[in-house]
């Protein structure tokens, strides 16, 4: 049996796609981190970080239980498990590590940081909302020149497409216009029409309603421990 710790993020959504796409059954356990529970006992014990996605697989490489967190641990993990979306070796399999690493690096943190000062931040940070706006537009530039000549990041379809989609779902709510990116509205149109994408949307969908919900109801003291904000909240529970 396959488990998945997650909520409603990109990251999660990533490895929603990836067991979607390679037709492995799971179960979905939704940690709600707006009321703290990733500081709970279950996660605690599988993940010190304390953040998800979160995969137990019950019949892991040793025929044992293997847990693993990181989402690009989880996509080369369940690559390499299937035998599918990572080339076994060469040029190809590095190539595709180096735009799954471009999309761990860079598109996921810089985004992630241009929303937590849009949406998380008190006022005043115009300097920090400029600095990672700017890097988002940099960041998506980068793959629109590349997908000028290459189907995909990686050449053939692959966890670097995977790993990277989720993080251009919300272009358009940025303001952004896709004709000002042609090749990459091309690879993002053609990767969200792909069953298995389709299909992880469809599954993805409440557990962003569930979030937002969650946000909304969350107190002044879990929201501090999600942002980081105090330092209680970088400390395991007793």
């Amino acid at each position: 049996m396959t488990i998945l710790y997650g909520m409603g993020s990109p990251n999660v959504s990533k490895v929603v796609i990836m067991l979607e796409e390679l037709g492995f059954s799971y179960a979905f356990r939704r940690v709600n981190v707006f009321a703290s529970e990733q500081f709970g006992p279950e996660i605690d014990a599988l993940n010190p970080n304390h953040k998800v996605p979160v995969l137990v697989d019950e019949q892991g490489p040793d025929g044992g239980r293997h847990v693993l967190f990181e989402s690009a641990a989880i996509l080369i993990y369940l690559a390499q498990k299937a035998g599918r979306l990572l080339p076994p070796s060469g040029a190809a399999r590095f190539e595709t590590f180096k735009w799954l690493m471009f999309q761990v690096a860079g598109v996921g943190p810089m985004i992630g940081q241009l929303n937590h000062f849009r949406q998380g931040a008190p006022d005043g940070n115009d300097y920090a909302i400029q600095r990672y706006t700017n890097e988002m537009y940099r960041l998506y530039d980068v793959p629109d020149r590349h997908l000028a000549e290459n189907a995909f990041l990686a050449g053939e379809y692959s966890i670097a497409d995977i790993s990277t989609h989720p993080w251009v779902n919300a272009y358009e709510r940025y303001g952004l216009y896709w004709s000002d990116r042609p090749n990459l509205s091309r690879w993002w149109h053609a990767v969200s029409a792909r069953p298995g994408v389709v299909a992880a949307a469809a599954k993805m969908a409440p557990l962003w309603e569930a979030d937002r919900e969650a946000r909304a109801n969350a107190t002044p003291d879990d929201m501090d421990r999600f942002y980081n904000r105090k330092a209680s909240a970088t400390s395991s529970p007793k």
